[in-house]
């Protein structure tokens, strides 16, 4: 099994494609860009998968809503370093 990915780094994508999402959009651009096995943790839970850290992400107010769907800001991700 690979190294798991921080949420951080799907953060990062999101602020890179600078365009909004949706649950599936974000689930897919995840996939395509970690590879369908990756595995992602965050400062409180691991584990996840695609559609895991998604739902993890939104359940704590860590995307900006828009028309037509979300996306994120720097400052909805912790201060701290990554491990």
């Amino acid at each position: 099994m690979s190294e798991s990915i921080h949420g951080h780094a799907v953060m990062q994508m999101m602020l890179e494609g600078d365009h909004l999402y949706t649950h599936e959009s974000l689930c897919t651009a995840i996939v395509a860009r970690f590879g369908a096995d990756a595995r992602f943790h965050t400062c409180s839970a691991e584990g996840m998968d695609a559609a895991a850290l998604v739902d993890f992400l939104a359940e704590r107010g860590k995307f900006v809503p828009g028309e037509g769907g979300f996306n994120t800001t720097p400052e909805h991700m912790c201060a701290h370093e990554e491990h």
